[in-house]
């Protein structure tokens, strides 16, 4: 770009200070800052600028980074389109500090101070390969097949965290306002912990103090997509989910394969221990044994990941998978949706790798939770 022809103006821009996560499980975006830059070859492109805090993020665990902006000030939010965008300051970063993006969709910001928010999401990267599946997609059993099919799937990312209540409630303060994505059973303080506030059109929602980064429940299979859009990930399949869960033959995948998986039939993330031997406690499971009645916040159990590094599973929260129930294996069930990996009330033999159930897409329960993927 040649800098004898570029005129520069500081746009107002919402500062977004995503605290770290321990906390909301938002990443630490600040110093965000935009400028509007005209080019020799003809119109302005916007230069978006912002400083990632934390030095934790890898190639293996990188982080997800998305833009929303409104135009017309605050009422209404959009995501911008990453075809609109370049340089390395979106979508799967492998390094915090600096980023810089810039913004060709000049034409989307035709108005006065408009505003943006940056989001980073923590994600473990699954590389392509294959891996040993012991369950059949959408539920299905097959008692005519004796041995354990492989699958190959190409490569994704997964967030490593459950999806929290904090997490939910800025989709909800953007998206919301007609009461969508919220229902009255988050008011529960043991087992959610949302409020909504105001009148029809304008609901503003609040969280119940210390519930910030529990895993969010009562959301539907549609709200978690509709939260998974805004953000641009998606839900998980069962088969990308049971990968995550028991890892790859080759940990650095098909491609390398330098890292091989000492246990590709693992009965659980850690590994075959039950959730609770010799004293230790591994996943939220049913009873308080494990200190925890109900929900856990999400990462508690961090020192029993899945071989990628994926918290939570097993346990605290069953999670809404993309994929319909299949009549393949099963008849009469159509039009329920599968969740995986057990909860908080599910008894160990049910945080296993292979232990599902089903729901019909519009239940919302406190069992149930969410984590998006993304696919490059």
């Amino acid at each position: 770009m040649n800098m004898e022809f570029v005129k520069r103006w500081i746009f107002s821009v919402i500062f977004l200070f995503c605290s770290s996560i321990a906390f909301s499980q938002w990443l630490d975006i600040n110093d965000i800052s935009i400028q509007s830059v005209m080019t020799e070859e003809g119109g302005p492109v916007i230069e978006i600028s912002y400083t990632l805090n934390d030095e934790n993020i890898t190639q293996d665990n990188p982080a997800y980074v998305f833009i929303r902006f409104s135009r017309d000030n605050g009422k209404t939010w959009r995501l911008i389109d990453p075809a609109f965008l370049s340089e390395e300051g979106i979508g799967i970063l492998e390094s915090g500090g600096k980023k810089k993006i810039l913004f060709w969709g000049s034409g989307e910001m035709a108005v006065k101070n408009p505003i943006f928010k940056i989001r980073g999401i923590r994600m473990a990267e699954i590389p392509a390969g294959e891996f040993i599946m012991r369950s059949f997609p959408a539920g299905g059993k097959d008692p005519s097949i004796s041995e354990r099919p492989s699958s190959v799937l190409p490569g994704f990312f997964m967030a490593i965290n459950e999806t929290t209540i904090s997490m939910y409630v800025d989709f909800l303060n953007e998206m919301g306002k007609d009461g969508s994505g919220w229902n009255d059973r988050m008011i529960n303080e043991k087992r959610c912990g949302i409020l909504q506030s105001g009148d029809e059109g304008n609901f503003q929602y609040t969280i119940i103090p210390g519930r910030e980064n529990y895993p969010v429940t009562y959301v539907s299979w549609y709200d978690a997509r509709n939260f998974l859009k805004w953000c641009g990930l998606n839900l998980p399949t069962e088969t990308m989910f049971e990968k995550a869960f028991v890892g790859g033959i080759y940990l650095d995948g098909d491609e390398k394969k330098s890292v091989s998986n000492t246990n590709p039939e693992r009965k659980y993330p850690w590994g075959d221990e039950v959730p609770y031997q010799a004293g230790i406690y591994r996943c939220n499971y049913a009873g308080d044994e494990d200190g925890y009645p109900n929900l856990a916040p999400a990462g508690t159990f961090s020192k029993f990941p899945s071989p990628y590094g994926i918290n939570d599973l097993a346990g605290n929260v069953s999670e809404w998978t993309l994929d319909w129930y299949s009549t393949t294996y099963h008849i009469g069930l159509d039009g329920f949706r599968m969740i995986r990996g057990g909860s908080w009330l599910a008894e160990p033999f049910a945080c296993d790798a292979v232990s599902g159930a089903t729901q019909f897409p519009i239940k919302e329960s406190s069992i149930m939770g969410f984590r998006g993927v993304f696919l490059p």
